[in-house]
């Protein structure tokens, strides 16, 4: 099984992906491995985000997750559906304990240090920092990871195009969460891949 850090070095960003239509799951899924992103967090947000993991599942290459899972019932039913990593908006200790008893790579969201602290008490090292601008954007991140030399991020939350490599240029973040590569209800699939091979191109880092 891949380690949560094994997934988030795959590409340079992750889609955090909303889908509307379990029939665009599949091809958005063909779209966004052929441009280069492999790992694919599929939030449960809507009432078909379990239908598209199964379709999403299917595709070669593709490394599907479910993102804001926020307790047991929901972990299992993602883990069910075919989910190989989950993404939480949060850490909460029962769900941290949930994903681990499953064996399952957890991406757990932290704002401040005390979340830190509280995912490192159950061994854990790599976090979603979320919401990452709101929640007080690269000066924030830098002060956090400061006194945590041994912990990894994720940013995920206002991410963009625009600001992605700045991001990525910080030495305790592996990848960014953006949904810029994976528009909500777009189904020009040749555009999602053009998107999808730039933001792959931000791991050529200067």
């Amino acid at each position: 099984m891949q380690t949560i850090e094994n997934i988030m070095t795959l590409a340079p960003v992750i889609p955090v992906i909303v889908v509307d239509d379990a029939s665009y799951a599949e091809p958005l899924a063909q779209a966004l491995v052929a441009g280069g992103l492999r790992a694919l967090e599929v939030t449960l947000r809507t009432p078909v985000a379990l239908d598209a993991i199964r379709a999403m599942s299917l595709v070669e290459g593709a490394l599907v997750g479910a993102g804001t899972v926020t307790n047991q019932r929901q972990l299992d039913e993602a883990l069910d559906a075919g989910a190989r990593f989950i993404v939480s908006p949060g850490l909460t200790e029962p769900l941290g304990k949930a994903a681990q008893a499953r064996g399952v790579p957890f991406l757990p969201g932290v704002a401040t240090a005390g979340d830190i602290m509280r995912g490192l008490d159950l061994g854990l090292s790599h976090f979603k920092f979320f919401p990452a601008m709101t929640a007080g954007g690269l000066p924030a991140l830098r002060a956090l990871a400061a006194p945590f030399a041994q912990v990894r991020f994720c940013p995920t939350g206002g991410i963009g195009p625009e600001n992605a490599a700045e991001w990525l240029a910080e030495p305790s973040v592996l990848c960014v969460g953006g949904s810029w590569v994976a528009p909500r209800g777009r189904a020009d699939w040749a555009e999602v891949e053009r998107i999808a091979r730039e933001a792959y191109r931000l791991n050529q880092r200067a």
